[in-house]
């Protein structure tokens, strides 16, 4: 009875620890916060196109002025430790859009550029964008040679 007692004490305990450390979020907060930071990416990214657009550029060359403009801000950002803030307090809004793959592209180059130019840099950079690209690289191949295939038929 005894060393139940104690079981059952200590498991109240845990799990009065558990219940304190974990960190309460509010979700609609979240969203309202995540909304907010996609948005200005997204209108920074408008900005880009229009300023593009009144300097008469055709709309394929904006839109890749835009995507490099971007994947630059959020490396540079990432380098100077900005970007993970806006990433911290924004969520899921700083890191789905074309900004967020740069900064996992870029975090990891920075986080191990003390190891070397070839092991810290050269291998971890890869730690996100190697799968991303090596899927996109392969999928485009098959895609290409069914589309390659029909034009035959």
């Amino acid at each position: 009875m005894d060393q139940n007692a104690k079981k059952q004490r200590e498991q109240k305990e845990y799990q009065e620890y558990v219940k304190a450390v974990t960190p309460v979020h509010n979700l609609w907060m979240n969203m309202t916060k995540a909304f907010v930071t996609g948005g200005v990416i997204c209108m920074i990214g408008q900005g880009i196109l229009n300023y593009c657009k009144v300097a008469g550029l055709d709309k394929e060359i904006s839109a890749s002025w835009c995507a490099v403009i971007l994947v630059f801000l959020s490396a540079l950002l990432t380098g100077l430790n900005i970007y993970p803030r806006i990433a911290k307090w924004g969520g899921a809004g700083a890191l789905v859009p074309i900004t967020g793959f740069a900064n996992s592209v870029a975090a990891p180059a920075i986080e191990y550029k003390k190891e070397g130019q070839v092991m810290g840099i050269g291998c971890k950079i890869f730690t996100i964008a190697g799968p991303v690209i090596l899927y996109g690289t392969v999928i485009s191949w098959a895609l290409g040679l069914v589309w390659w295939i029909g034009s035959f038929l």
